[in-house]
């Protein structure tokens, strides 16, 4: 029931932990990123910075958490949420999601959990680019504000192939064998 883990940074010596595999479960489900840890009875506020996981990437083997301070401001990624459902897709549209993740800089212990982009107003050729997002206060995204989060376009059409017969007429190769010797004549 326990997983080791790894807590580093802040120009502090690496101490390696274990944390009881139920907690950190309840804590993976709500989403957390951040969270206080008692090491040798002094609280540290630690971001989830790696988790390994086994072969079939159910089971976590090994965590490392990253010291961080509240004042301090972290580089980190998030996932793109897409909330609502855009007019767009009903007019013959499809939804394109450009981004599935962002970097992001802000407030080490105020790490969203995602970042939502809000698609009901979408139509037909209408995009979101990263500059129109709206963030939580104190998030600052890394990417070029030009880049396309999600898009309605107008989707492409499938070109099927039909196969077709050969016709007569020579287009089969031709078959080389070894010559036939020609049969002595009777006499």
């Amino acid at each position: 029931g326990l997983i080791p883990a790894t807590v580093y940074g802040h120009k502090e010596n690496p101490v390696s932990v274990v944390v009881k595999k139920e907690d950190l479960g309840l804590v993976l489900r709500a989403h957390a990123r951040t969270l206080k840890l008692e090491i040798n009875g002094k609280n540290e506020d630690v971001l989830i910075q790696d988790l390994q996981h086994d072969h079939l990437g159910s089971a976590i083997l090994h965590v490392d958490f990253r010291r961080v301070s509240a004042d301090e401001r972290i580089k980190t990624t998030v996932e793109v949420e897409i909330r609502g459902s855009a007019p767009g897709t009903n007019s013959g549209g499809v939804l394109d999601i450009q981004l599935h993740r962002l970097h992001i800089e802000c407030p080490a212990l105020a790490v969203p959990e995602s970042i939502r982009v809000k698609v009901d107003n979408l139509q037909l050729g209408q995009s979101i680019h990263v500059k129109e997002l709206e963030l939580p206060a104190g998030v600052k995204v890394l990417e070029d504000g030009d880049l396309v989060v999600v898009q309605v376009k107008t989707p492409t059409p499938v070109l099927t192939a039909v196969p077709t017969l050969p016709s007569e007429g020579g287009t089969e190769p031709e078959v080389i064998t070894k010559k036939k010797e020609k049969p002595a004549e009777e006499e």
